[in-house]
């Protein structure tokens, strides 16, 4: 069944257990009449994740009706496949990859995205940056096979002489390597390069005007059309979560450090600060937490199509829907 909280206290030795059990589906409703759902995050728990993990702690969840199971992703975890098997009812995605399964016949529905900005870069030792991607030219890159902004790059500029290694999560070879760049998120890499001595900068891969939304929400077609109070249900404690994260991030952060003790919390602690202005501002700032628009998913529409990572172009207005952000 996932990871089950006690009240708003978090079992430690439950929390570790769940973390690397079972993937099964725990969809339905119980004998007392409550909504059984499970939302399979794009990664081990995180500060990106902390209105999920509000709604939860707070009861904004059980308000509803709504018994949740939040699912720790990784890098072996696809959510994407797990909620196309009807493993769990929602997942957390970046936007091009939601983009991608749909146009590989996996019919998503977005309904939040979470992060209104890419927080995407590429990692540089300090003095050694870039100004265009194409001096990237004759170094070495730690890139994780197969991200859609390394194929748009590629698409846009003449990157024939960089030379691509995986990257797998460990930094020894950038730290070894001043020449070389890495991939991160501004929210982590940066912080455990600077806590070990090391001084970096970073090439934002939106300077490119690849822009896509990080961290969508997003459930099936087929879900959706079925379960459509359950997803507003879902989507509106979120929400709410989201308001309470935003005053009280502490509280959540050490729940937060539970699920995931390899982190410290000055770390959680700067993530959270990092992400707040990707989460809580640009668009969402008038529009609330979660808030997408047409253009920006046809954009990215164009851009997948540009670096022939779609096979056709389709309406964004057929995978999205702000319609459950603000339900009451």
């Amino acid at each position: 069944m996932g990871i089950k909280w006690l009240g708003k206290k978090v079992t430690g030795l439950l929390a570790s257990v769940a973390v690397v059990t079972a993937l099964s589906g725990c969809g339905g409703t119980n004998a007392s009449g409550v909504q059984e759902v499970k939302v399979v995050l794009n990664w081990f728990a995180a500060p990106g994740h902390g209105g999920i993990y509000a709604a939860k702690d707070q009861g904004y969840f059980e308000e509803k009706g709504l018994d949740v199971t939040i699912e720790p992703g990784g890098p072996q975890v696809s959510s994407i496949q797990i909620v196309a098997s009807g493993k769990a009812e929602f997942g957390l995605a970046h936007g091009d990859q939601v983009l991608i399964a749909r146009n590989q016949g996996i019919d998503l529905v977005a309904l939040a995205a979470l992060n209104q900005r890419s927080p995407q870069a590429f990692m540089f030792h300090k003095g050694h940056g870039i100004e265009s991607f194409e001096e990237l030219n004759g170094r070495t890159a730690y890139i994780q096979t197969g991200i859609p902004y390394w194929d748009y790059l590629k698409s846009q500029y003449d990157l024939s002489n960089v030379r691509e290694l995986p990257y797998l999560g460990d930094s020894t070879n950038f730290i070894n390597d001043k020449e070389s760049a890495e991939q991160v998120y501004i929210s982590g890499e940066p912080y455990f390069m600077k806590e070990q001595g090391i001084e970096t900068e970073v090439k934002f891969i939106s300077d490119s005007g690849y822009d896509p939304y990080n961290y969508v929400l997003y459930t099936t077609r087929e879900y959706l059309d079925k379960n459509e109070e359950t997803v507003r249900d879902f989507v509106s404690s979120m929400v709410e979560g989201w308001s309470y994260y935003k005053d009280s991030p502490d509280d959540i952060l050490k729940i937060i450090n539970e699920f995931n003790p390899d982190m410290t919390f000055d770390s959680l602690k700067f993530q959270e600060q990092t992400l707040k202005e990707y989460i809580y501002g640009f668009d969402a700032a008038e529009h609330g937490v979660g808030y997408m628009t047409e253009e920006r998913w046809n954009t990215l529409i164009d851009q997948l199509h540009t670096a022939g990572l779609l096979k056709e172009k389709f309406d964004a207005s057929e995978m999205f829907t702000t319609e459950y952000l603000d339900a009451e």
